[in-house]
């Protein structure tokens, strides 16, 4: 089943988003099987404040502990993190 994260930074934790963003890219490239599609929301000055995340699990639990063990959340940069059952329609084949 797919689910899209959206994932908020907290208020001014762009240098922790940088800080950990080497690790954050290792485990998304070590879960690309459920990683379908990734990348961060910008800021009018085109800097990043948060994450949208495709992934593919069996049901929401495992989106949910897929999500925990990201390097980000661990680090403690998302202020709130909304997950939401997903249904392609139209677009390239995830």
């Amino acid at each position: 089943m797919l689910f899209a994260a959206l994932c908020y930074d907290k208020p001014g934790a762009l240098d922790l988003r940088l800080a950990t963003r080497a690790e954050h890219l290792a485990f998304l490239d070590k879960h690309a099987a459920q990683v379908k599609l990734g990348g961060p929301f910008l800021d009018a000055a085109e800097k990043p404040v948060g994450s949208l995340l495709l992934i593919d699990c069996a049901d929401e639990a495992a989106a949910r502990a897929l999500l925990a063990e990201d390097p980000y959340a661990l680090a403690g940069l998302f202020e709130r993190v909304e997950l939401r059952p997903w249904k392609r329609v139209v677009g390239a084949q995830l």
